[in-house]
């Protein structure tokens, strides 16, 4: 695959597209298959592109960031599996239960946890419950 910039003499306006070949462009154009997609003109042509080369620290600096990444995810994971094992799930009840145990006094064994709307936690902060709200990464191997 290759891409060219492309350029239309009609409304000189400019715009990239893919071939599978230079000789494929080449094809298409004597074919009079490419036009302009602004004003439908067949009078396009290639204009003047710099190559992409690929660069030793940006692609050092992308794994950098990949690998933070990663770091990241293991650490929200980890953080994960402790809430699962320490509290009560309670899903979208959240609001409910947390008021619950705030106004009824309700002695809880376990912390909750589940989801609630970033409304229905700012209520809740309003009300003097407190709340977090944590990351959750779906384990896609599971």
């Amino acid at each position: 695959m290759i891409k060219y910039r492309l350029i239309c003499k009609k409304c000189n306006i400019s715009f990239d597209s893919w071939f599978a070949s230079s000789k494929e462009y080449e094809k298409l154009k004597i074919k009079k298959f490419l036009s302009c997609h602004n004003c439908n003109s067949k009078n396009v042509e290639k204009t003047l592109m710099a190559p992409t080369l690929m660069n030793k620290t940006k692609n050092e600096k992308a794994e950098k960031n990949i690998l933070k990444i990663k770091n990241i995810n293991d650490k929200i994971k980890e953080y994960q599996k402790f809430i699962k094992n320490n509290f009560r799930y309670v899903g979208q009840n959240f609001a409910y239960e947390a008021r619950s145990i705030h106004y009824k006094n309700k002695e809880e064994q376990k912390g909750i946890y589940g989801i609630a709307s970033k409304n229905e936690i700012k209520e809740l902060k309003e009300e003097g419950i407190k709340t977090d709200i944590i990351p959750w990464v779906e384990d896609k191997n599971n």
